[in-house]
């Protein structure tokens, strides 16, 4: 029986990464899309960028395929990708970052998982105006909260059989809050003697990634350092073009390109779909479609090894279609 999946097309380039990402899936296991309109352009019909249909599409499907939804910076309404992330209680952002085949960088080796907390943090979104020349964010951490994710990211290593968990933070500057952060990091770390466990100051870690990324396994973060330090884990491996990410609660997940919607290229058949299409990949596997997900990561694997379809940012001139085309003709039949 096919699998019901909700399908926020997402704007700027979304759509057509979507679509790309869709036929994909659809060319080895039969999915049925349940499609919700979600962002700026349904906000004149709904007064909201995050209509409650596309929640409760989510909860009853259980699962989601995202595009990219385009935040306004310093303005406007607030980030629906966080907003999906707290009303539905996403609280584990998984983001993976390891070398593909055909993608030359400056690093080799590189195989690392991080987990971000999704739910709190400066992200929680309580701040405001103190006067007319000054605001402030309330930086939010529990002890619930930072447990919960440091449990996810030992569970997480201990299915892959990966080694180590790195617990970053910037506890020797915010005592209180990323100390707590870090006390429960230590206190989950207890139960786990199979994994080694450490811990890190960001700016350290963001040094070490540079210098040596081949030693780190998987790493909790909270929220804004997990954002931040996923953007630098993408680029070690080829850029946000080949980033996939999860959003992953108790009830429900949502699966989303790393990137944001770039709205300059929307319309011209020119983006990359490869962190739509490594999302879905993420997304089957969710779904317990082993050997679909491992037929289109093979897939992926040869059309960048052999560099004849490749998008601009990957060094080549191929459109959007064209590479998602090559993608499902390298998938065995």
């Amino acid at each position: 029986m096919a699998h019901r999946v909700t399908l926020i097309p997402g704007d700027g380039v979304g759509p057509e990464i979507t679509r790309a990402a869709c036929r994909v899936i659809d060319s080895v296991l039969p999915v049925e899309w349940e499609v919700v309109e979600a962002g700026e352009a349904v906000i004149p019909e709904y007064g909201n960028p995050l209509p409650d249909y596309v929640l409760e599409s989510v909860k009853k499907n259980k699962v989601a395929l995202k595009g990219p939804l385009t935040t306004p910076v310093g303005k406007g309404f607030r980030s629906v990708n966080v907003t999906l992330r707290q009303e539905l209680d996403l609280y584990a952002n998984v983001r993976p970052a390891r070398n593909l085949p055909g993608i030359s960088t400056r690093y080799d080796g590189v195989d690392l998982i991080v987990v971000r907390e999704n739910t709190e943090d400066l992200y929680a979104g309580i701040e405001h105006r103190v006067g007319r020349d000054a605001a402030e964010s309330i930086k939010i951490i529990t002890r619930e909260a930072s447990t919960r994710i440091a449990r996810f990211a030992f569970e997480l290593a201990r299915r892959q059989g990966r080694k180590k968990v790195t617990a970053v933070h910037k506890a020797n500057i915010m005592k209180l809050s990323d100390g707590l952060f870090l006390e429960c990091a230590r206190q989950v770390a207890e139960s786990y003697p199979d994994i080694i466990f450490e811990d890190m100051i960001v700016d350290a870690m963001c040094m070490k990634l540079v210098q040596s990324p081949e030693n780190y396994d998987v790493l909790v973060l909270p929220n804004l350092y997990g954002d931040i330090v996923s953007d630098l884990c993408a680029g070690l491996v080829g850029g946000l073009g080949v980033a996939p990410g999860a959003n992953i609660g108790d009830a429900a997940a949502v699966f989303e390109p790393v990137h944001g919607s770039a709205p300059k290229h929307a319309g011209r058949n020119k983006v990359n779909p490869l962190a739509v299409i490594l999302s879905g990949v993420l997304m089957l596997q969710h779904l317990g479609e082993v050997e679909a997900a491992g037929c289109i990561m093979r897939a992926v694997e040869q059309v960048l090894a052999e560099k004849t379809h490749l998008t601009y940012d990957l060094g080549g001139t191929a459109g959007t279609d064209e590479m998602s085309a090559a993608v499902i003709a390298a998938i065995p039949r």
